[in-house]
């Protein structure tokens, strides 16, 4: 490759790092989320912006996505990725704190730590219960709907 080719991909690689963070930055987490996955495959300029948006003064969706992004790096950059999440451990700010809680367990197989109810069948109908008398037997209105 030439010197202007070179100067050129190097020109077109800065732009589009400087859109990903831009995005990166974006109060839409949605948006946030698809440039640090992005970002993830960019090797170290990615680990680099990412732990910006971690450790800097950026909104919370900036913070979770760059934890996620961390969290989505592969290769040699896996375990860089990690060490920077577990910095994030001893951080000041609660929401980068959290952030690196919940990406390290989901990177060691963790749950996803969303609460709610799993009360419910997987196949999402409800189980109808039999009702059955004091002694056991089935009653006369169950053993009717059952033939």
């Amino acid at each position: 490759m030439t010197l202007d080719n070179n100067r050129q991909r190097d020109e077109a690689t800065i732009e589009l790092l400087r859109k990903l963070r831009e995005k990166l930055l974006s109060d839409d987490i949605s948006t946030a989320r698809l440039a640090a996955f992005e970002l993830a495959r960019k090797q170290e300029d990615g680990l680099t912006i990412l732990s910006e948006a971690l450790f800097g003064n950026y909104p919370r969706t900036a913070k979770k996505a760059a934890a996620y992004g961390l969290r989505r790096m592969n290769g040699r950059m896996r375990k860089m990725a990690a060490e920077v999440l577990e910095q994030g451990l001893k951080h000041r700010d609660r929401t980068t704190k959290a952030a690196c809680i919940k990406s390290i367990s989901l990177m060691k197989g963790g749950a996803s730590g969303k609460g709610g109810s799993h009360s419910k069948p997987a196949s999402g109908k409800q189980k109808i219960m039999e009702i059955t008398k004091k002694n056991g037997a089935k009653t006369k209105s169950t053993e009717k709907m059952m033939h």
